[in-house]
């Protein structure tokens, strides 16, 4: 059974991707906590933080087909209040915390033919928004470092992103803290809602399966149409 590893895999849009994947294959799951992940068939959890020096050690499959990034952060202020420590943690969080984990499983994904590494943008790298400044600023590194990494991997390894627009998730939920703030989100999305977990998780696992083998270097919009199309 193939093996995938799966950074931030207990909340969220990771926990759904666990859930998506550990139907057919084997996940390995890094995250702080993992209760939500308890009772589910083929997963294996390590306790995991990415800003730590002193983790556990990770036993890690020889081989492993798949690499999901999926911890995030969003900080929203107006620019002038923005300190250099709320774009140092963002960086940490979103870049550092990324690469550190792909370094530590990266042996056992070049022992696959075919293996995928899929890090997670936001609509805010593409899609100039107010009080952005520090969170666009670390997923546009994360869209820098997967087009790098996919040229540089090729053609052995695949690498891309996925640019999601406002989901609900724990990591979004004072954003829509009421059913005003949820209709009003709903509302500025051409399709006329927000996401759901359920609706990254399917275009991750596109983009970590063979169905999608011919695929290397994108930034994938799962938005809603908010990055591409206006409504008059």
């Amino acid at each position: 059974m193939k093996n995938y590893v799966i950074v931030g895999g207990s909340s969220g849009i990771g926990l759904a991707l666990v859930k998506s994947l550990a139907e057919n294959y084997n996940c390995i799951v890094l995250s702080r906590n993992g209760a939500a992940l308890v009772g589910l068939k083929n997963v294996q959890h390590f306790t995991y933080d990415v800003l730590s020096e002193s983790n556990s050690v990770i036993q890690l499959p020889d081989q492993v087909e798949g690499f999901a990034y999926c911890p995030g952060s969003i900080t929203l202020k107006p620019f002038a209040r923005l300190t250099e420590l709320d774009f140092t943690n963002e960086y940490k969080i979103n870049v550092l915390g990324a690469v550190k984990t792909l370094q530590l499983v990266l042996p056992s994904l070049k022992k696959s033919p075919t293996a995928s590494v899929l890090f997670f943008s936001t609509v805010a790298v593409q899609t100039g928004m107010p009080f952005h400044a520090s969170i666009a600023a670390a997923k546009g590194a994360i869209e820098g470092l997967t087009r790098s990494l996919a040229a540089e991997f090729a053609p052995n390894i695949r690498v891309n992103a996925i640019a999601p627009s406002l989901t609900n998730t724990p990591l979004a939920e004072k954003l829509l803290s009421s059913p005003e703030k949820i209709e009003s989100s709903n509302k500025r999305h051409p399709l006329g809602r927000i996401g759901t977990p359920e609706d990254l998780a399917q275009a991750a696992v596109f983009l970590l399966l063979d169905n999608s083998s011919w695929v290397t270097g994108q930034i994938i919009a799962v938005d809603g149409g908010m990055s591409s199309v206006k409504i008059m």
